[in-house]
């Protein structure tokens, strides 16, 4: 394997620190079993804070969480550039990137030890993949769907504001845009749309993709890149890289986000067509 070094990005505003603080451990555990698997040589943790009142809160969490201190790992905090939204705060830390690979990665996530040395396995034997997406479960063990189809807008209305009734009358259709029809511990090729929770990505592929694009401040972000990466490299679902993933369903965080939600929605079908059904 010839490409050894890694960067991540975080992005916080206002963060959960205890989510936090399990986020960057669990990152640091994986990293630290990926180099002494001799599959990675050195990483950077970019942390990209978008204005959390508590700077000297989250700068303890994060520099905790990395111990053992190691010359390999380095971290680096990004303040100062106000709340630009999730896509561009993470574009700041790709630009800064000068590693092969980058995961842009949530705090809300926890990886298993071996999540970031099966990634570099899959990618240092498949030179096509442009991104690498992850196994699934929530904090109860439950496996999610976060690889996606196209949407639209039916679905979306269906998943984040229709009655509980209705989303069963429709649940076929529900599962067809969730890929739970996607082999549980099967290697898939061909992903239309992959979570910006847990991107495992070439960097190049990101840049020359065109990163994340400032049209949106958050949500959908991460299904346009998507799209745009799918267009010039592979998504693959890669069941040995395991996640936890404990956040998520916008539609349960009051108007605020719903409407942040429906407008990205707008802009996505805006830069990509529209379909209704």
């Amino acid at each position: 394997m010839t490409d050894r070094r890694l960067s991540v990005s975080v992005v916080v505003f206002q963060p959960d620190l205890e989510a936090l603080r399990g986020t960057v451990a669990s990152l640091r555990q994986a990293v630290g079993r990926a180099r002494d698997r001799n599959a990675l040589d050195s990483a950077a943790v970019w942390l990209v804070d978008n204005g959390s009142s508590r700077e000297d809160e989250v700068d303890r969490v994060v520099s905790d969480a990395l111990e053992p201190a190691a010359a390999w790992l380095e971290l680096h905090l990004l303040r100062g550039q106000g709340n630009v939204g999730f896509g561009r705060a993470h574009d700041l830390a790709i630009e800064h990137s000068r590693a092969d690979y980058h995961l842009v990665l949530n705090p809300d996530v926890l990886l298993d030890t071996d999540a970031v040395l099966e990634a570099l396995r899959y990618m240092g034997e498949h030179s096509k993949t442009g991104i690498v997406a992850p196994h699934v479960v929530d904090a109860r063990g439950r496996r999610q769907f976060l690889c996606k189809r196209r949407p639209s807008i039916f679905v979306l209305w269906l998943r984040g504001f229709a009655p509980g009734f209705v989303r069963e009358r429709f649940r076929a259709r529900l599962d067809h845009y969730e890929m739970r029809d996607l082999p549980e511990e099967e290697v898939t090729t061909g992903i239309p749309i992959a979570s910006g929770s847990f991107m495992f990505a070439r960097t190049r592929v990101l840049r020359e993709a065109g990163g994340f694009t400032q049209r949106y401040f958050l949500y959908f972000e991460d299904f346009d890149l998507s799209l745009r990466v799918g267009r010039i490299a592979d998504i693959a679902y890669v069941p040995r890289v395991r996640i936890v993933h404990t956040g998520g369903d916008a539609a349960r965080k009051g108007w605020a986000h719903r409407r942040m939600f429906i407008q990205s929605a707008f802009t996505f079908f805006q830069r990509n067509g529209w379909k209704l059904l």
